[in-house]
């Protein structure tokens, strides 16, 4: 069996904000934009890595969601508790330094975990959790 990632969803709540931090701060390729306002669909992903994609999604359209479920996103999304995602980097240190300079919510500075590896986390602009760990 031969299975990849192809794409994860997190929401957004500000279009504009999420996509100057995935693509100006975090350097991604902005492959896909539809929609207008609030309610856009913004995929994005990692340069040479193009079948690999993250789509911006804003939470209020999907479908079934009730308007208390909707609220419990939201206070979810502004804690940061709702949405996370786990990227990987050779650099560590100079990564942290330009997503830092990006002006990210810092969570965590570079730090060796007790199992061994060695990370750090932000939040993006939604409030989603961001950690990025270093490649041995």
């Amino acid at each position: 069996m031969d299975i990849t990632i192809h794409w994860t969803f997190l929401p957004h709540d500000d279009p504009e904000a999420s996509l100057a931090f995935y693509r100006d701060t975090l350097g991604f390729e902005v492959r896909n934009d539809v929609g207008n306002g609030k309610m856009r669909w913004i995929t994005v992903g990692p340069a040479g890595q193009p079948a690999t994609s993250i789509v911006l999604h804003p939470p209020a359209a999907e479908p079934g969601i009730t308007e208390d479920e909707r609220r419990t996103i939201t206070e979810m999304m502004a804690k940061g508790t709702y949405g996370r995602i786990v990227l990987a980097t050779a650099d560590l240190d100079g990564t942290f330094k330009q997503v830092q300079t990006g002006g990210a919510e810092v969570v965590q500075e570079p730090t060796e975990q007790p199992w061994g590896l060695r990370d750090c986390a932000f939040r993006d602009p939604a409030g989603n959790m961001i950690r990025i760990n270093e490649l041995g």
